[in-house]
C-alpha cells in the first residue's frame, strides 16, 4: 500500500471536497475534523485492538474511520448522506475490514446490526464525530438499546458533555446526567477548539467517554418508571420536589399522602430535584411504585 497523506490534514480534506463538488448540509451538523491530534484523542479513548470492533456513526469524508481502521479488527460506518458514499469509497479502499453503510442510525434494528457485524470481536466500542442536533436521541438509542458494548466515545456540544457527566448540585446536573450515569460512567476526555473542524461550528466542543455499565449502579423496580419519576423531579427545576411531584402523581389531592412516602424514602419535601443522587432517586421511584402510583 503505497503511503499517502492523511484525510485529516485541512490540505487533504479541502482537495477531497473540492474534487467531489461537496456542499455542506447544515441540517445534518456536518463539521469534519481536520487535526490528528484530536482524533489520536478520540481512538485512544476507545481502548480498540485488532481483536475488537468499531461503530462509527455519521464518518462524514472519513478522516476518524481511516485511524479506527488502523486500530480496530473491524469497522462499521453509518453514513446518512448519499453524497458522501463515493468519497468514502475511494478513502477507505486500502482498507478492507471497514464497512459502510447507508442509513440513519435511529432507524436501524441495533441488535440485528451489532450479530451482523461485530460477531468474533472481542469487544466493540461507539466512536464518533456526531451531529449536534441529534446527539442526545443517538446515545440514549445506544444506551437503551443494551448493546454488548465496552465503550462510547463521541465528539459532541461541550455543554452537553458537561451535563452528561455531571454531579449533583449544580446548574448543570439533570435528568440527562441521571439516564447517562444510570447506563454509563461518563469521563470527559478533553475540550476541542472550533479551529480543528471544516467548518467551524459555533459551539464549544468535547470529547467524552461513556464507560458502559454491565448493570446499573442502583437497583430499580421498573425502570420506564424510574425515569417517569426523574422526569417529573425536574419538570420545573426551580420548585421543589413536592411541588414537582404533585403536579404529575398527586394532581387535586392534598399533600400529606406525598410528604408522607417522600418521608418513607429518606427525601426532605423543600429539596430540589437537582440535589439528589442516583439512589436516591431509585428509593423514590421504589417507594412510588409500591405505593400505587404507576
Amino acid at each position: 500500500m503505497t503511503m499517502r497523506e492523511d484525510v485529516s490534514t485541512p490540505r487533504r480534506t479541502k482537495e477531497i471536497i473540492q474534487r467531489h463538488g461537496f456542499s455542506f448540509k447544515k441540517s445534518l451538523g456536518q463539521n469534519f475534523l481536520i487535526d490528528q491530534n484530536i482524533l489520536g484523542k478520540i481512538v485512544g479513548a476507545a481502548g480498540l485492538d485488532e481483536s475488537k470492533g468499531a461503530l462509527e456513526i455519521g464518518p462524514g469524508i472519513g478522516a476518524l474511520t481511516e485511524k479506527l481502521a488502523q486500530t480496530a479488527g473491524r469497522v462499521t460506518a453509518v453514513e446518512i448522506d448519499q453524497r458522501l458514499l463515493p468519497i468514502l469509497k475511494e478513502v477507505l479502499e486500502p482498507y478492507p475490514q471497514v464497512h459502510v453503510i447507508h442509513g440513519d442510525v435511529l432507524k436501524l434494528d441495533l441488535q440485528e446490526l451489532f450479530a451482523n457485524e461485530f460477531s468474533g470481536c472481542n469487544g466493540v466500542s461507539v466512536v464518533a464525530n456526531l451531529p449536534y442536533y441529534v446527539t442526545t436521541p443517538i446515545l440514549m438509542n445506544l444506551l437503551e438499546a443494551k448493546l454488548p458494548l465496552e465503550n462510547i466515545v463521541v465528539m459532541i456540544q461541550k455543554e452537553v458533555a458537561e451535563r452528561m457527566a455531571a454531579s449533583p448540585g449544580g446548574k448543570a446536573y439533570g435528568s440527562l446526567s441521571i439516564a447517562v450515569q444510570y447506563y454509563s460512567e461518563p469521563e470527559l476526555v478533553c475540550t476541542v477548539p472550533h479551529s480543528v473542524f471544516i467548518p467551524q461550528p459555533n459551539v464549544e466542543s468535547a470529547v467524552i467517554r461513556l464507560k458502559v455499565r454491565s448493570t446499573p449502579p442502583v437497583s430499580v423496580e421498573d425502570e420506564a418508571f424510574f425515569f417517569e419519576v426523574v422526569q417529573a423531579s425536574f419538570a420545573q427545576r426551580r420548585k421543589t420536589i413536592s411541588n414537582n411531584l404533585k403536579s404529575r402523581f398527586f394532581p387535586g389531592e392534598g399533600r400529606e399522602r406525598l410528604e408522607s412516602l417522600l418521608g418513607e424514602a429518606g427525601i426532605e419535601p423543600s429539596r430540589r430535584a437537582e440535589t439528589l443522587d442516583l439512589q436516591e432517586f431509585a428509593n423514590l421511584s421504589n417507594t412510588l411504585l409500591a405505593a400505587g402510583l404507576k
